[in-house]
């Protein structure tokens, strides 16, 4: 508070500006609510209405006018009645009594309507139709006596107009009462809009001010407020409606619908020059359409008219502007609130994706089980509810209970326990000592034990039942969490900003259609380097591969990076034109060769491989072995391989990957059949490599003559319900051999006493660098040191890292244009 009242003392001009900006936002509060809120705006336009005429005899506006407020808003029909008949009161026509009787006629009719169960607002045009008709029929029987076939026809007109007015104002009456504000406005909307407001215009014809036309000015104003937010085809558009409005409210304004059209055109075309460009463009149209309509001698008025109607448009707050421009399409500010709009789905879904993640986090850390602390009271439970077990058995039914439980109850409960230990040592009492002791205490010393034996096997029963149950939970949690990353992830790439390439696009289309190409359109979806990517469409060729041979080679010149052709639809359009996606091709591709057999020469192996190539830039190579051999051992590790494969390409991470597959095959059987992996995951834009391996042996790497060797310990899939996974990370080079195998190729020299130094010594040895030879070249080695016996299944995998050459060179632009991209985060801190 002291800082406060110290700010508004040292600054009052500061303070001054604040009371201002709070007094303007109440009275701009204060005048919404009295506009829409109150009725005000639906009063003045009532008032208009009433005065307006067509050929100054036929007053098609009222009924139409309050059929749609009674329709729409019903609480203010007395106010819209009121406000007509004021202004047909005001009005120099006469027609008050006219537009009164039909309001009565209408009413009447309307409840006709409702009472015979009709739909009323479909039966609305029609209502008014025979209001208007029946009233003025009433009135020229009356006042003149008969019908002639002029007045019938007169009639029949203004019924009509009355007819398309209800439909044309029960479009727009809902923009002018406050329903239809925070939507965009379709083409047909504003154009209603436009008569609606031309309409009203036509309740000022003979106001005069100094020979100065109020309905003239108003309209222009009109013309020259749309010219500017919507550009030529709104401001001409427009024009046209207003003056074709105001000209068979006076005939004498027929020249009016050229200088408006015209004007709005002009307005349009230069409204790059901001409100004097638009303004321009209305004294140009001016001076010409002036001069033709009605010379020299009333142009002087004609375009006093015309510059106070530019002045009011300079003295209009940018504000209104930039809040009507919200509702017309193809405006900067209605793409903005497009923008903003979509921004929020995007946002909502994003944060509805973001609680499924935290819940299935929760879930997860639900499931999790607690640490196992020692806790001596739960072994106390334990103990009691086993001996309690035991007891129940035997020394309910013994003579001498009370003397062993009651009178020595410490030594026999002590006694038990030995022995319960014992047995669950050794699987029977070998402490004679202890024997002795229990024989001198219970009668039925062998019954006990017996029935503490038993009791034994019933207790590491339920133990195992709970390490399943409690397997089972941690599979749940970590498939949960899996899940809840993968979601998390899946939100943060929704709220990924999208950016705009429009620019960027016109360039393209520019620089592919100068050269020939007929491309209907292109979408960058990205320009991150190493992450681009395009889509566009193009007319068929044949299938003479004009998109990868000289597309992607122009935007590889283009962007500066080796573009590829991702995907290609040919006839995919109604037109027959093909859908094509680009994107950046990878900075490495692997090569790999692989070489393997049964032991003894047997058609199934035991050993299984996989290589797959992930959507997220990154290449698996696996290599599981089952235990044993045969149809088994291979059904093991094949099971193993593709449940892994299905996780990994689920986009869950590959450590979260293993343990869920280690904790299913865990839990799927009982017989004790394990299985080793041997996982690695290569970054295709840096060569990074993770090792993972359970239960495998070394892998190696050749770089040029060095070998250099990657190892973890950890134990195979499926042995224990929980591990950790051991990660190694490397960092490949362009050139680099990987070998991959299994135990059957490592542990086959059984003479080799350092069977590291001596797999490094014969890679070092191979001279060839291709992969599938070098993986041929192993197994056939390891073979004839064996003499040609297979003592086991044998699988080597031989990757070779390699810089990515692309298969079309780059192709240069004549004039190429300089296209604006961003770096990614990592090109950036590199």
């Amino acid at each position: 508070m002291i800082r406060k009242l110290t700010k508004d003392w040292t600054n009052p001009a500061e303070h001054g500006l604040d009371v201002m900006k709070n007094m303007g936002g109440k009275m701009k509060s204060w005048i919404r609510a009295a506009l829409f809120q109150y009725g005000l705006l639906i009063a003045l336009v009532g008032f208009l209405l009433g005065r307006a005429m067509i050929l100054s005899e036929l007053a098609p506006f009222a009924l139409p006018y309050l059929a749609a407020i009674y329709m729409l808003k019903r609480e203010r029909t007395g106010v819209a009645a009121l406000s007509l008949v004021a202004g047909a009161l005001s009005g120099y026509h006469g027609q008050a009594l006219f537009i009164l009787s039909g309001i009565v006629v209408y009413i009447v009719i309307q409840k006709i309507v409702v009472k015979t169960g009709q739909d009323a607002t479909k039966a609305l045009p029609y209502t008014v139709f025979a209001a208007s008709m029946v009233t003025r029929l009433a009135f020229v029987l009356v006042t003149e006596g008969t019908i002639v076939t002029y007045e019938l026809m007169m009639a029949t007109v203004e019924a009509g107009l009355s007819f398309i007015l209800t439909m044309i104002f029960l479009q727009s009456v809902p923009i002018m009462t406050g329903k239809r504000l925070q939507q965009p406005l379709r083409n047909e909307e504003i154009v209603c809009l436009i008569i609606l407001l031309a309409s009203v215009m036509t309740g000022t014809v003979g106001w005069v001010f100094q020979d100065i036309t109020v309905e003239h000015m108003l309209a222009r104003y009109l013309v020259l407020i749309f010219a500017f937010v919507g550009g030529a085809a709104i401001g001409s558009t427009v024009g046209v409606v207003t003056g074709l409005i105001l000209s068979l409210a006076s005939v004498a304004s027929l020249y009016q619908m050229s200088l408006l059209a015209f004007a709005g055109l002009l307005g349009g075309l230069l409204k790059e020059g901001n409100k004097l460009g638009v303004g321009i463009g209305l004294l140009v149209g001016t001076l010409l359409i002036g001069l033709y309509g009605e010379g020299s001698t009333q142009v002087t008025v004609t375009l006093m008219e015309s510059m106070l109607a530019i002045l009011v448009f300079f003295l209009t707050p940018k504000s209104f502007i930039q809040y009507i421009a919200r509702f017309i399409p193809g405006t900067a500010e209605h793409s903005k609130e497009q923008q903003q709009y979509l921004r929020k789905i995007r946002d909502i879904t994003a944060g509805r994706v973001e609680q499924f993640s935290t819940l299935f986090q929760t879930l997860s850390n639900s499931f999790q089980s607690p640490a196992q602390i020692p806790n001596s009271e739960e072994d106390e439970r334990e103990i009691d509810y086993f001996l309690s077990n035991v007891t129940e058995r035997t020394c309910q039914t013994c003579f001498k209970k009370e003397r062993c439980w009651v009178q020595n109850f410490t030594k026999t409960y002590d006694s038990m326990q030995r022995i319960m230990t014992e047995t669950e040592t050794n699987h029977e009492v070998k402490d004679q000592v202890l024997m002795a002791e229990w024989k001198r205490h219970c009668i039925k010393p062998d019954k006990v034990i017996q029935a503490i034996s038993h009791e034994h096997q019933q207790y590491q029963a339920n133990q195992k039942l709970k390490k399943q149950v409690l397997e089972s939970r941690r599979l749940v949690a970590d498939q949960l969490l899996g899940v809840s990353r993968v979601m998390g992830d899946f939100a943060k790439e929704i709220q990924r900003e999208k950016e705009a390439h429009h620019y960027q696009e016109e360039q393209m289309l520019d620089a592919l259609r100068t050269v020939g190409f007929e491309v209907g359109h292109i979408d960058i979806f990205s320009l991150e380097k190493g992450n681009v990517e395009i889509e566009m469409s193009i007319s068929a060729d044949n299938s003479h591969g004009q998109c990868e041979k000289i597309i992607a080679p122009m935007l590889s010149d283009l962007l500066r990076e080796t573009v590829i052709v991702k995907k290609e639809e040919n006839g995919f359009y109604p037109n027959g034109y093909s859908h094509v996606s680009f994107s950046s091709a990878k900075q490495f591709v692997i090569d790999t060769g692989v070489a393997h057999v049964a032991k003894g020469g047997a058609w199934v192996s035991g050993d299984c491989y996989s290589t797959i190539e992930l959507g997220s830039g990154k290449y698996a190579i696996a290599i599981s072995d089952g235990m044993g051999n045969g149809e088994r051992a291979h059904l093991e590790s094949n099971e193993t391989l593709q449940l892994l494969q299905k996780v990994l390409q689920s986009g869950i991470e590959e450590t979260v990957a293993i343990k869920s597959v280690n904790s299913v095959l865990s839990l799927r059987t009982t017989d004790e059949i394990f299985s080793t992996l041997d996982l690695a995951m290569i970054d295709l834009q840096n060569a990074n490599t993770r090792f993972l391996k359970i239960g495998s042996i070394p892998s190696f790497i050749k770089r040029g003559t060095n070998v250099l060797k990657v190892e973890a310990s950890n134990l195979p899939m499926g042995m224990i319900q929980e591990f950790d996974v051991d990660v190694v990370s490397e960092q490949l080079k362009a050139g680099d051999l990987l070998v991959m195998m299994s135990d059957g190729i490592y542990d086959a020299p059984k003479h080799v006493e350092n069977k590291e130094m001596w797999m490094k010594r014969m890679l070092s040895e191979i001279e060839t660098e291709d992969p599938q030879e070098m993986a041929d070249i192993i197994l056939e080695r390891i073979i004839r040191t064996e003499h040609g016996t297979i003592d086991d299944d044998m699988t080597v995998i031989v990757a070779k890292v390699k810089r990515n050459t692309p298969k079309w060179s780059a192709i240069p632009l004549y004039k190429a244009p300089n296209i604006m991209r961003k770096k990614t985060q990592k090109a950036a801190l590199s």
